[in-house]
């Protein structure tokens, strides 16, 4: 397979994931992803977001979070449920293990 294909291919695929997890399953948690998969959607575009940085296109966190959610984050986060003290404890290990210790 030729790399155009290739990064083809890869594109298709985060298109159809971010699909799936704004259309198909928005009722799943940022906070339920992080503490089940290590990653969630602010990870996918925060990672949007400084592979356009590297690329040398300036983009802050807040344009790669609409970009991605399709809105400002803060109506996303406002249709979202309210996490549960289990839920954030959990998430305080996850974010720690997958986030803040990967640099």
């Amino acid at each position: 397979m030729d790399d155009k294909t290739r990064i083809e291919l890869e594109a298709a695929a985060f298109r159809r994931l971010r699909q799936h997890l704004m259309e198909d399953r928005p009722d799943v948690q940022n906070i339920d992803l992080m503490n089940l998969a290590g990653f969630c959607r602010n990870c996918l575009s925060r990672w949007y977001e400084e592979a356009a940085n590297e690329r040398g296109i300036e983009m802050g966190k807040a344009e790669a979070r609409e970009i991605f959610y399709g809105m400002p984050y803060d109506d996303w986060r406002a249709q979202q449920d309210v996490a549960t003290p289990e839920q954030k404890a959990a998430f305080e290990k996850a974010f720690a293990e997958n986030v803040t210790n990967k640099g």
